[in-house]
């Protein structure tokens, strides 16, 4: 047996409802608390500074309760697993980043050590990522561009080398001046301007441009780097144009890395659950490539190109290259934006898998401190990377103190190990960034499920990826913010009009297109919208409204002079009837809603449902005043009910009280049918009691 409800009170509208709820505190009051909120904000105590050194500084807040037994073990394997993969991967998205592979290093080192002391993410790995490292390597491309004959190991090749780490330490610099603006600003929230779609498919696409950077050094080929506006297609036009000159050694390093990659990624990621640690395939393939190639010179006798001269130490701090601020202003906007949304993004979802918050500002503070103390050190932009963030959860991680571990490991490398490479070829580090770009590819396994779930986030998914991969990696994530924008717009611009009907003995109002067995109140209209009202869609809504209403600019005028004659004869039939000396109780003004024996079907009220409308612009609010005179011309009284305190507030301020009852305002959308009902059964009490 089902349970039943039964609710008995009196029908509340908005006014009557807060004098007997709403909060008893004015303004003054409520100014009064926020200075005593700024004031105790502004107050300075040892208390204070520790709270906040601790919210801003999180390794005070979680080192000290550190559980050393269940934590450090699982830290220590993942931190040094981590490690391991940021050496080759370093190494090789500095070539994405067209830099030396020591500046590869260099950022695996500094930015994993800041972050692990400002960062909120537990499972966070931060370094090198293959997107910003192209991003990065088309804006350095534009201002250096490799000169024809350049011999690397000449001095005009190391200041070569130097304009271009200067360049991109500039974009460092800049990136991180730009997340600090944003962390004093409160702007963490525009990440969410990437939605999932947009980020999914900007990285699936630029993992093809990625790929295509990489080609002319798995064939050992000496092109020029494409940028700019259909930038793949170029590169593998030139591809194909050279590939008679194809270095066949290289091509054959190239073929046998794969070969041992490919295969051994995917046991990692098949037995990821079996294995307890990843089994380290790049570093292996680094080493024993370097071992082969220096035992057969085989950059002397192939001409195969090797990583070169990789100096030992700490590098010297040194200013990056301000004076191309103006240059590189629109780009590095969207490097940051991508770094940050891909970093936000990557510390929510392992967030959520082991119950802990994010905190997105502090996030841009931390990414923030990290590019810029970075930068002058010459590094490129940094950002949380996928596949290692995956193998350090994977791995055992537990806490940001892993990060203390991949540092140790990278500044070994940095300080002893580094010379080791300079045999090193080029076509490996090719490879591990091809092979590294497996996660990208498969998130086309997405699209089946997304189309099933919202068609519209599928065309967004589609269009950014393919603006992404015609346009260029910054005009497509452009293009594709934009056009996700403009589908929210298009929503909210056309969101549906209803009329709603009434389930049998119930309060329940549901829009009669889908509920057949509910039934329209008789002599009245109720409606809903399902959106905002403002500019944009204001045309929209008040054709929907005369659409469902039948109002009409002809009908209106009709109804209203047959309504002014009613009232003409009216007012003389009651001059004769006051001349004759007898009261005729038909028209007494006890009653002006209803006139006596109306149509069936007539409409008298219309109740507008606003409990979807989550906010009104002035535009929506004169509509509102417009429709309500518009109503009234034709004998047809304007209801409201369900109105947010927003919404409220703006109607109220513009005006519309002055062409509408406040008591036609109501809670609920029973209250106000209740009422309606009241005055057309002319029952006499004041307080009617609501019954469901």
């Amino acid at each position: 047996m089902s349970a039943s409800v039964a609710v008995y009170r009196s029908i509340f509208t908005e006014d009557r409802f807060k004098q007997a709820y709403g909060s008893e505190e004015d303004k003054t009051s409520a100014r009064v608390r926020l200075w005593a909120k700024l004031a105790a904000s502004c107050r300075c105590s040892r208390r204070a500074c520790l709270q906040l050194l601790r919210h801003r500084v999180p390794i005070f807040n979680w080192l000290p309760r550190y559980r050393f037994k269940k934590c450090f073990f699982g830290d220590t394997i993942a931190g040094l697993t981590v490690g391991v993969l940021h050496i080759p991967q370093g190494m090789a998205f500095a070539l994405l980043t067209s830099v030396a592979p020591i500046f590869g290093l260099y950022t695996s080192f500094f930015p994993v050590v800041l972050y692990m002391i400002f960062g909120t993410g537990r499972h966070v790995s931060t370094g090198t990522f293959a997107v910003v490292s192209l991003m990065t390597g088309s804006v350095v491309e534009q201002l250096v561009p490799t000169p024809p004959e350049l011999n690397s190991s000449s001095p005009e090749g190391a200041d070569f080398e130097l304009q271009r780490i200067s360049v991109a330490s500039a974009v460092a610099l800049l990136s991180g001046i730009i997340m600090l603006c944003m962390f004093g600003l409160q702007l963490g929230f525009l990440s969410t301007y990437l939605s999932e779609p947009i980020v999914k498919a900007f990285t699936s696409a630029a993992a093809f441009h990625v790929t295509s950077s990489q080609l002319q050094s798995m064939l050992g080929l000496r092109l020029t780097r494409h940028t700019g506006i259909f930038s793949l297609f170029k590169t593998l036009a030139s591809v194909m144009e050279n590939l008679p000159q194809t270095n066949i050694a290289e091509l054959l390093i190239s073929l046998v890395c794969l070969a041992v990659l490919v295969p051994v990624k995917e046991i990692n990621t098949r037995y990821r659950q079996r294995l307890r640690t990843p089994i380290p395939v790049e570093i292996l393939t680094v080493i024993i490539a370097t071992g082969v190639a220096y035992a057969f010179s085989l950059n002397s006798i192939y001409d195969i190109e090797i990583v070169g001269h990789i100096p030992a130490g700490f590098p010297r701090p040194q200013l990056p290259a301000l004076h191309t601020f103006p240059d590189i202003a629109g780009d590095t906007v969207a490097i940051t934006f991508v770094g940050y949304a891909v970093s936000v993004s990557l510390a929510m979802i392992y967030a959520d898998k082991h119950g802990y918050s994010i905190h997105p500002n502090q996030e841009l503070l931390a990414h923030g401190i990290s590019n810029t103390v970075s930068s002058f050190f010459t590094c490129f932009p940094s950002s949380a990377t996928l596949a290692t963030t995956n193998i350090l959860e994977s791995a055992g991680g537990y806490t940001q103190l892993s990060g203390l571990f991949t540092s140790l490991v990278v500044l070994i490398v940095l300080l002893l190990i580094g010379p080791l490479f300079h045999f090193l070829p080029k076509a490996v580090l090719a490879c591990i960034n091809v092979t590294s770009l497996r996660q990208m590819f498969l998130q086309f396994q997405d699209l089946p499920e997304l189309w099933r779930i919202s068609k519209i986030d599928f065309m967004v998914w589609v269009v950014t990826w393919l603006s992404v991969v015609v346009l260029n990696v910054d005009l497509g994530l452009a293009f594709g913010v934009v056009f996700s924008m403009m589908t929210v717009i298009c929503r909210t611009q056309r969101a549906g009009c209803s009329v709603l009907g009434r389930a049998s003995d119930t309060e329940i109002y549901r829009p009669l297109e889908n509920h057949s067995k509910c039934y329209e109140v008789p002599g009245m209209k109720i409606l809903t919208y399902n959106g905002p009202i403002y500019y944009g869609n204001r045309s929209f809504f008040r054709e929907e409204m005369g659409r469902l209403l039948g109002l009409t600019p002809e009908k209106i005028r009709s109804r209203e002079k047959a309504r002014k004659a009613l009232e003409k004869r009216e007012r003389e039939t009651n001059v004769n009837t006051v001349e004759r000396g007898i009261a005729n109780a038909s028209f007494s003004s006890e009653n002006e809603f209803f006139k006596p024996e109306p149509s069936e079907h007539e409409v008298q009220a219309v109740l507008i449902d606003c409990s979807r409308v989550i906010f009104v612009d002035v535009a929506g609010a004169r509509l509102f005043t417009q429709m309500c005179i518009e109503c009234q011309k034709v004998g047809v009284h304007v209801f409201l009910s369900s109105c947010n305190e927003s919404v409220l507030r703006i109607l109220t301020s513009s005006g519309l009280m002055n062409y509408m009852n406040p008591q036609h305002i109501f809670v609920t959308v029973h209250d106000a049918v209740m009422y309606i009902q009241e005055q057309k059964e002319k029952h006499p009490e004041n307080t009617t009691t609501v019954w469901v």
